[in-house]
């Protein structure tokens, strides 16, 4: 693997083909990287671990990855504003492979804040995972997105790419330019609301779901053809029998979105603390290129029962898949500026 760790200044840096040191303003450090193949779109994977990071994320027609963040680059030159350093209060790993550059804050504290800035070139596909709190935001990016996120809003503006987006708390904003063909859009949200903006001639099929919402739209019947399904009356009308079983049956509906909630909770609560203790035991004195211990991955969003359905076609349907679920929040699917 090649790793971005070194010591030398930007001349040399730029020479030798490896990161170089751009600026360092207080805090901050700027540092350049370089796909193995920069004639094939790459991927960047960004983690923030149990980080309050926010992270930005935007395309450019650069054909370099520029990474600007408040943690010390490991490996980084020492700083140029005359102070001596201590004590690290954190660090940022950045290694590329195989035309994968990962960008990892995963072992720092949840009391680290600040800003993780990202430019890398347009057709670059993103992975994002955000283990505890911090907002996400991807911009004028082509290549497809993944995003899920624990904690946090998630922003995205003028994308083109497929994209697939899970919140467990959190508000879900996309505004697509384009949409490609067989490049779905998918949008999950536990507890926040959904905000789609697609062009006004865009073909597509559409369903959006909603348990504790309302979903609304401003395309007109002509262009955005939909049906809507009650999921819990239709679960409600398979029932026959007297009253007593119906009741039976509302009841158990409620009793499994209560339990599913309340595991969810609790997952979440047990991954927050299991990242915490990961992040104890990354920093403990060990050899500078010890493996890092793994963090907790984020809990699955808990399984919907009951709420409202709708599915059909804009501008005629295509070979494009919209999909949002949400579990508490509304959804709304709108015309892009």
């Amino acid at each position: 693997m090649k790793s971005f760790r070194s010591t030398l200044l930007l001349l040399p840096a730029l020479l030798l083909g490896g990161p170089a040191l751009l600026a360092q303003d207080g805090d901050d450090t700027t540092t350049t990287h370089k796909f193995s193949d920069p004639a094939k779109p790459g991927l960047v994977r960004v983690a923030t671990g149990t980080s309050n990071l926010q992270v930005v994320i935007t395309g450019t027609d650069s054909d370099f990855v520029t990474v600007t963040s408040p943690l010390r680059t490991e490996g980084a030159a020492p700083r140029t504003d005359g102070m001596r350093l201590l004590t690290e209060s954190g660090s940022l790993s950045v290694t590329e492979k195989d035309n994968v550059i990962t960008v990892d804050a995963g072992a720092e504290p949840a009391s680290r804040g600040g800003t993780l800035t990202v430019a890398v070139p347009r057709a670059t596909a993103i992975s994002v995972k955000n283990s505890l709190n911090g907002s996400i935001r991807v911009s004028g990016v082509e290549g497809d997105i993944e995003i899920k996120s624990l904690n946090g809003r998630v922003v995205l503006h003028d994308i083109t790419g497929g994209a697939l987006v899970e919140s467990m708390n959190g508000g879900i904003e996309a505004r697509v330019s384009r949409l490609q063909e067989n490049k779905p859009l998918s949008f999950t949200s536990m507890n926040g609301a959904i905000a789609l903006w697609v062009p006004e001639e865009a073909k597509a099929n559409i369903r959006l779901r909603t348990q504790h919402g309302a979903i609304l739209t401003d395309f007109d019947e002509q262009k955005l053809v939909t049906r809507t399904e009650s999921l819990r009356g239709y679960r409600y009308t398979m029932v026959t029998g007297d009253n007593e079983e119906i009741r039976e049956t509302v009841r158990e509906a409620v009793r499994i979105g209560v339990e599913a909630a309340r595991e969810a909770a609790e997952a979440m609560r047990e991954a927050a603390l299991a990242a915490r203790e990961a992040a104890r035991e990354a920093r403990a004195d060990s050899p500078a290129n010890a493996p890092r211990t793994p963090r907790a991955p984020l809990p699955p969003l808990p399984p919907m029962t009951g709420g409202k359905l709708v599915s059909g076609t804009l501008n005629g349907g295509g070979n494009t898949e919209i999909q949002a679920t949400a579990m508490n929040g509304d959804i709304k699917l709108r015309k892009a500026d």
